[in-house]
């Protein structure tokens, strides 16, 4: 039997906590252990102490909700997200996953669909990093002794609570924050693989495929790789009005030539052939950036993802071979700032989403993200995956963010059926 969520049910979660934080152009600022976020968590332990669920905290304020299953040695099943929220955000990304979860465990309690593993829904701490970096801070804390070693150091306990905010904060650090929230516990409440056995993470997809391809929801295969370098040209500055042009060491000019070239190169590489394959700018400074001088300095960041290492190996390439060269009197360099290898979520339950989407009629595919998630570093530690509802125009991380009700509640029914499945597979 395919069971359903309830849609009033979830309709009813996306407009409350929709009033957590709302930034009153339709989305919310919601950062991590701030007051908003601490209204959000107080009604996830209000609908889940409802529905008899135990409630426990970590010691880095991430929460716990379990109802118990019929055998009492069995390990958890989890499924969960974040609360917190990117500045000027949207209703949907992290919550949806939380509300997910809440979901799923009240239609089990309300359905008395039986189960022998104990569920668990779970809010993970400052998933977003929009207040104190970096993201995905508090997964990459717990999962830091199975995550890649290259990535540990940024996720190092002692050096997080160091975190400055990034925005106004009654704290002088993360470290700070979290000792006075009182949704702080004991470590030994951590998610963990003695404990746990699954773990599972709706979220809304962030881009435009599902909705293209006319699909409610997707089967996420994995997390794409990805590198993060920083690309700096050297010139020299004079003034704009007495220097000729010909003699000049343009370093602003020498960056937006070579990014025009590097659009070019990357783009002959790809030939449209490979629609996850995508890079971006996001990051451009100037120096001494004022108008009457010339800039002697300029340097932009550049992000590429894409599943296939070979792929991104002849990306880096490209960009190494690009770097050798001179570029408008200009000498470049590149500095590479982090890399992240593809992460696989786990067969067995990537194929229960699949079952459980196929045998409740939806309209679904298996889909790939490009963003990171807590799910990609807990996949390290435990078997895990993520379920992608349709997301209207792709829009995310801002106040249009939009996922219908009803697609909400088709990722809870998914999860559900995937869950139920989890259940029956682990011992």
């Amino acid at each position: 039997m395919a069971y359903k969520c309830d849609l009033n049910r979830m309709s009813d979660k996306i407009k409350t906590f929709s009033k957590f934080g709302d930034a009153g152009h339709g989305g919310i600022t919601r950062y991590s252990l701030s007051p908003e976020a601490h209204m959000a968590r107080e009604e996830f332990v209000k609908r889940m102490e409802a529905i008899g669920a135990k409630i426990e905290c970590d010691d880095v304020a991430c929460m716990y909700a379990t109802i118990e299953g019929s055998d009492p040695n069995a390990k958890r099943i989890v499924l969960g997200s974040h609360v917190d929220s990117v500045k000027n955000g949207g209703n949907y990304d992290g919550i949806l996953g939380v509300m997910t979860g809440m979901e799923v465990m009240e239609t089990i309690v309300a359905e008395k669909i039986p189960h022998k593993h104990p569920i668990t829904t779970m809010i993970w701490t400052n998933e977003e990093g929009s207040l104190y970096p970096p993201a995905m801070m508090v997964s990459g804390i717990i999962c830091n002794d199975y995550i890649p070693e290259e990535l540990r150091v940024n996720f190092k306990y002692e050096n997080v609570m160091k975190s400055t905010p990034m925005d106004e904060s009654e704290f002088a650090n993360f470290g700070e924050a979290l000792a006075a929230t009182k949704f702080k516990g004991p470590k030994e409440n951590r998610i963990s693989p003695d404990k746990y056995c699954a773990m599972f993470e709706t979220h809304l997809e962030q881009g435009p495929i599902l909705e293209e391809a006319g699909n409610e929801v997707g089967a996420v295969q994995l997390v794409m790789g990805m590198f993060n370098y920083r690309v700096r040209f050297h010139g020299f500055t004079a003034h704009a009005g007495t220097f000729p042009m010909g003699k000049r060491h343009d370093a602003l000019f020498a960056a937006s030539t070579f990014l025009c070239e590097m659009h070019k190169r990357f783009d002959e590489l790809n030939k449209g052939q490979e629609p996850e394959f995508v890079y971006t700018t996001g990051e451009i400074y100037v120096h001494p950036c004022i108008h009457t001088c010339i800039p002697d300095e300029a340097e932009f960041s550049l992000d590429v993802r894409h599943p296939d290492p070979e792929l991104r190996k002849k990306v880096m390439g490209i960009l190494k071979d690009m770097a050798k060269e001179e570029w408008c009197k200009c000498a470049c360099e590149i500095e590479e700032q982090w890399v992240r290898d593809t992460v696989y979520f786990d067969k067995n339950l990537v194929r229960f989403v699949e079952e459980s989407m196929e045998e409740s009629g939806m309209k679904w595919q298996k889909i790939l993200s490009g963003a990171g998630h807590d799910a990609q570093f807990c996949a390290y530690m435990l078997p895990t995956t993520m379920i992608f509802t349709r997301t209207k125009d792709g829009l995310s991380h801002c106040e249009p963010e939009f996922v219908s009700d009803e697609d909400c509640t088709a990722g809870a029914t998914a999860a559900l059926g995937a869950v139920l499945k989890a259940d029956q597979f682990y011992e």
